[in-house]
């Protein structure tokens, strides 16, 4: 049965309040003072005259300059502050009388999680009256609104905010899988819709601002938070948050706040200590993996907020950085929204980073570096009266004041509430939560994020008519808390693992369950480095679990994490599975009956006994509400699992740092042969790399094609290839696009991704793909620390994953003024010439196998090469009739008619492109020469 937490709703509960509750929740919301609401404008001064900030009509940076010229240092320290919303700072859900003595008698610059039904960690969802339905949510958001619109001077609307990296934190709205499983989708179109709902719901129910996405960049295995971020690449994570900011910004519905900014997510030792201090990276490490999804995102999505960081890096706490948050986000990135605090940012800078001396001093430093917005779980007295004294008394000029305030005030220009405060449409909201089409992306994204591990002898998808009893132990396997964490939608319909077989078997097959173990045992977190023996009460329920399966066709197993291993501040010293989990796993598989393993968790796990003893493994993450139904349509062949990995699993803790993109050989050690006489002195590779992942068919990759094959910095090229679906069941592949830079002036990654689509194909059916490479896949950081794109060769590879290379090619990038050199010389040279059949010779440059230039013993071939240009291998296609042994010489020119034999040697295999090396020199002709009869050259590059 589906679990529902009850909701009790104390319509007598209420704090006193101004505005009465209405008996019956109108369908449409219509403010008391009628007034003030003028036909197509809103006479929030109260003057009775059109201000320029009034009129909508009016540009943009006009009606900023209006409304700021007319605030009080009162009003505008106002809008620099964040109220905690109901139960957290703000004691009371809607306005009272007392509201008119209080410091936000003047306005507030927003209202974050206020009457969301999230209360504290721990706790259950709030019971408040006002949280649910939708359309008595956004009535009386509307009626808080109402008070700053109404009883402040200028009536300037309040920005409400709200989480929702899964979904937007309220009550039964759409809740998606964990931030890390949408990653492990790869599909930007999904991610889109699911920024698309979020956005609407959140403005459907009165929330104006959501803190999404999380563009910090998985790098250390053990951190906590690791369930927030997309993956380890950060152009996967660039590309996917560009299209949640496009979604949650459609027609700005809503702001969008990427967090956390910068350098956040790979503190030292994965340590929290609430402070994330002493990141251990180098400056290029932090551009190249950290900074890239920011700067791409505010560029290309337009992105409104940005969250600062409490870290520190280099040194330098970034809440209280100019260069980070004017010179870099700012100014280069072009970043025109508001930056507001992640929680004691502020405080921070005087209570653990110690570059403070008290809240005051930390408050001008913030400021100054470039805060807008303080945002923490205290009173705003405590940051906006020492900034007025500030202000008072010269330690900070008004006009800072103005530049923070204008961009606090641009992001509510743009999101309409100069416009349009209020939530009109109450019905509209009730509509729009729970609504079916809603829900059907949410399962889509469940099914999307589930990455096949293993699958030895096609144990999966199961046979549902030849499965009769089916034993499901674990303690993942009917628990629903990975779906209710903080961060996402409250109160909602979860379906367990266990309800999701129960439901799909119903009338066919016999589900026998025991939990088996609990998610942690008594000893945890020290069980992880002591090996406590089991007690007697946790070997019985082992026991039941053999039990079972012993009974069973089949046993699946749902171990993992969840919420008292993974989350904010619970980072692990260990990557193997907590508690009892594994003595369970190796006690069902003891019993010979096929195993299938469902992971739910949040982190990769070094899972190396399941891997090698358990023939089918799934990887769910947390996969939101659906995650029950999705499990149990793939494990009946209801659906054909094709995510893939965005993260590495390492074999074991103690690899990290290990993941992708890497420096070349950055993540081997030497020494081959283990054992007592060997040379190996640890472990290497991955237990599975990025971008792995299996599916019930197969997929076949050919006919890359890399057009044109040389350009400029500032061009592009595209890459076409094909994939075939060449197995018996329709699937998904997550067609994968990596770049590696041959030659350049520093060290660069060993594989980088450039691109990638999730495509779906049925059984025999193609499809033609294409890429694009622009400057943004070539560009590297320099010795200066400058963005350049240095010319030489790019291969490109195409595949099913990091490791798994099906295609490759080589682009190459010309110097602007070699390329202008290269274009006229065609103009009165031919590129290439022949002894015989001269109207042949092109053939060797088409790109295609199929057309050739043939010849006899002693014929040959001669290429016109860039002045100067040092050659040291050429790529040869050869073909022949009969396939005999053929020989040729390649020979090179200087110039003068002289030409000399760098390499002789006999065809290695025909109809293939051979890449043939020899000692580099410089030329300006290359001649092959053959020396057999009826040979043909087809294609010929360098």
């Amino acid at each position: 049965m589906k679990n529902l937490i009850a909701l009790t709703l104390l319509l007598g509960g209420s704090t006193l309040l101004c505005a009465q509750k209405p008996a019956k929740t109108p369908a449409t919301y219509k403010p008391v003072k009628s007034e003030m609401y003028r036909k197509g404008w809103i006479d929030f001064n109260k003057n009775g005259v059109k201000d320029v900030y009034e009129d909508p009509s009016a540009p943009l940076e006009a009606r900023i300059e209006n409304l700021l010229q007319q605030m009080t240092l009162d009003e505008k320290t106002c809008q620099m502050v964040t109220l905690y919303g109901y139960k957290r700072v703000l004691k009371d859900d809607l306005p009272t009388p007392e509201w008119k003595e209080l410091l936000w008698k003047d306005g507030i610059g927003a209202i974050d999680e206020h009457l969301n039904g999230f209360q504290q960690w721990g706790l259950p969802p709030s019971d408040n009256a006002y949280v649910w339905p939708a359309s008595r949510h956004a009535w009386a958001l509307n009626e808080v609104q109402r008070f700053f619109v109404e009883d402040t001077r200028l009536g300037i609307p309040v920005d409400f905010t709200n989480e929702g990296i899964r979904g937007v934190e309220s009550y039964r709205a759409t809740n998606f899988p964990t931030q890390l499983g949408l990653g492990h989708t790869w599909n930007r179109e999904l991610i889109r819709q699911v920024g698309l709902i979020t956005g609407r719901e959140a403005r459907m129910l009165g929330y104006t601002n959501v803190y999404a996405p999380i563009l910090d960049v998985g790098r250390d295995q053990r951190w906590g938070r690791y369930e927030e971020v997309y993956g380890e690449s950060p152009y996967l994570v660039a590309e996917l948050g560009i299209e949640m900011v496009r979604g949650l910004q459609h027609n700005h519905q809503v702001a969008a706040t990427g967090k956390h900014f910068a350098a956040y997510s790979n503190n030292k030792g994965a340590r929290e200590g609430m402070a994330r201090v002493d990141p251990q990276m180098s400056p290029r490490e932090v551009e190249n993996i950290h900074i890239y999804p920011f700067k791409r995102v505010i560029r290309e999505a337009g992105m409104l907020g940005v969250m600062s960081s409490y870290n520190d890096y280099d040194g330098i706490p970034v809440q209280g950085s100019y260069y980070w948050l004017t010179t870099r986000l700012r100014g280069e990135m072009g970043f025109r929204g508001y930056v507001v605090s992640d929680s004691d940012a502020v405080e921070y800078l005087y209570t653990k980073h110690g570059t403070a001396k008290d809240m005051k001093e930390a408050v001008r430093q913030s400021v100054e570096a470039g805060l807008n917005v303080r945002c923490t779980f205290r009173s705003p007295d405590s940051f906006v009266l020492p900034l007025r004294e500030l202000v008072k008394e010269g330690g900070l000029s008004e006009e800072v004041i103005n530049d923070r305030v204008r961009d606090i005030l641009r992001v509510k220009f743009l999101i309409g509430l100069f416009d349009a405060p209020y939530q009109t449409d109450l019905a509209g909201a009730d509509r729009e939560v729970e609504k079916e089409e809603n829900e059907a992306i949410a399962l889509q994204a469940s099914h999307e994020s589930v990455v096949l591990l293993k699958n030895a002898d096609e144990l999966l998808p199961l046979d549902i008519n030849s499965t009769k009893k089916i034993a499901v132990c674990g303690p993942n396997a009917n628990e629903e808390g990975y779906a209710l964490t903080h961060y996402g939608p409250l109160a909602v319909e979860v379906t367990t693992v266990l309800e999701g077989i129960q439901e799909k078997t119903k009338g066919k097959a016999e589900v026998l369950y025991t939990k088996g173990c609990d998610l942690v045992d008594a000893h945890w977190p020290e069980s992880e480095i002591i090996d406590y023996p089991l007690t007697d009460d946790e070997q019985a329920e082992i026991d039941k679990a053999v039990e079972n399966a012993r009974q069973a066709d089949v046993a699946v197993v749902v171990l993992g994490g969840g919420q008292r291993t993974c989350g904010e501040n619970k980072s692990r010293t260990s990557l193997d599975l907590p508690g009892r989990q594994l003595q369970l796993l190796q006690a069902i598989q003891a019993t010979g009956k096929p195993v299938v393993l469902i992971l739910i968790n949040g982190r990769p796990l070094s899972i190396n006994w399941a891997d090698k003893f358990v023939p089918a493994i799934l990887e769910a993450w947390y996969p939101g509400s659906k995650g029950g139904t999705a499990l149990a349509d793939i494990l009946f062949g209801d659906y054909n699992p094709g995510g893939k990995l965005t993260v590495t699993f390492p074999k074991t803790v103690g690899q990290i740092p290990f993941n992708f993109p890497c420096k070349p050989s950055s993540q081997i050690d030497g020494g081959k042969n283990p054992g007592p006489t060997g040379n190996m002195s640890r472990i290497n590779g991955a237990l599975y790399p990025f971008g792995y992942g299996l599916s019930y068919t197969t997929f076949e990759y050919s006919d890359l094609d890399i057009t044109p094959r040389v350009i400029t910095p500032n061009e592009s090229a595209t890459v076409h290839l094909k994939v075939t679906n060449t197995g018996k069941r329709a699937g998904d592949e997550v067609v994968q696009l990596y770049i590696r830079d041959v030659l350049s002036s520093i060290t660069t990654y060993e594989k980088n991704l450039a691109g990638f689509q999730r495509i779906h194909l049925e059984p025999g059916e193609a499809q033609e793909l294409s890429f694009t490479i622009d400057r943004k896949h070539l560009e590297l950081l320099d010795a200066d620390m400058k963005w350049v794109v240095e010319p030489g060769d790019f291969v490109l590879m195409a595949g099913a994953s990091s490791e798994d290379i099906r295609l490759n090619g080589t682009l190459t990038v010309e110097a602007y003024q070699t390329r202008a050199k290269a274009i006229e010389a065609q103009k009165t040279a031919k590129r290439v010439s022949a002894s015989t059949n001269p109207e042949d010779a092109e053939n060797v440059l088409d790109e295609k196998i199929n057309t050739a230039w043939q010849g006899n013993k002693g014929d040959y071939i001669t290429f016109a090469l860039k002045n100067g240009a040092k050659v040291d291998k050429v790529a040869i296609a050869f073909t022949r009739d009969n396939n005999l042994p053929a020989t040729f010489e390649i020979q090179l020119s200087g110039g003068g008619g002289q030409f000399l034999t760098v390499y002789s040697g006999t065809v290695s295999e025909y109809g293939k492109l051979i890449s043939y090396p020899f000692k580099g020199t410089t030329a300006s002709d290359l001649r092959i020469v053959l020396n057999d009869d009826r040979v043909s050259i087809a294609e010929v590059k360098f």
